[in-house]
């Protein structure tokens, strides 16, 4: 028996986000930003210059991606999770500062975990090698900052019926090491 899978609205609230657990399927709909490796180091830098997050990310998502150039009747060609564990090293820091939902594919490391656990946020696992048929969720893409790094430039995007699954839950859930339950 499949269930349907779980509508989240982007922005989502912390409570929105309790009632996700581990291996969840959700549908994603709103505005998501994207940011790589070098965005998540200047989001870092304007932190400790400003004491805050840039752009009013405070209880928005970010989808570790860097959309390729529009394409034909798209806002952008194809879009497709990067590996978030590059992220790791700057993600409690961005979760303590607002972020509430994460977005990529594989698995995270312990201190992203307790993050998500302490902050309750949500990490969401995409599958990649997909990105061709990601971008039909995507539908609107507009870049809003940091444009000098191309690819890796913060976007904001709107999402329909985004698919993805909870990969790290508000409990300390971890999909990808389902031995291991925080306490």
């Amino acid at each position: 028996m499949s269930r349907e899978p779980v509508r989240l609205d982007l922005p989502a609230d912390h409570a929105d986000l309790r009632h996700l657990l581990v291996g969840d399927e959700v549908a994603l709909y709103g505005t998501v930003y994207t940011m790589r490796d070098a965005g998540h180091e200047r989001a870092l830098s304007y932190i400790d210059l400003h004491n805050r997050l840039p752009f009013d990310l405070v209880g928005q998502t970010l989808f570790y991606a860097g959309p390729t150039p529009p394409a034909v009747g798209r806002p952008h060609g194809a879009i497709g999770p990067t590996t978030a564990s590059r992220m790791d090293f700057a993600t409690p820091q961005l979760l303590r500062a607002g972020i509430t939902v994460t977005i990529g594919k594989g698995p995270r490391s312990p201190e992203v975990v307790q993050a998500c656990r302490n902050l309750a946020v949500v990490y969401l696992a995409a599958v990649g090698g997909a990105a061709a048929y990601l971008a039909r969720f995507v539908t609107s893409s507009e870049p809003i900052a940091w444009a000098d790094l191309g690819t890796e430039a913060v976007y904001r995007l709107t999402l329909r019926a985004f698919p993805a699954f909870v990969a790290i839950d508000t409990y300390g859930h971890d999909l990808y090491n389902p031995s291991v339950v925080l306490r």
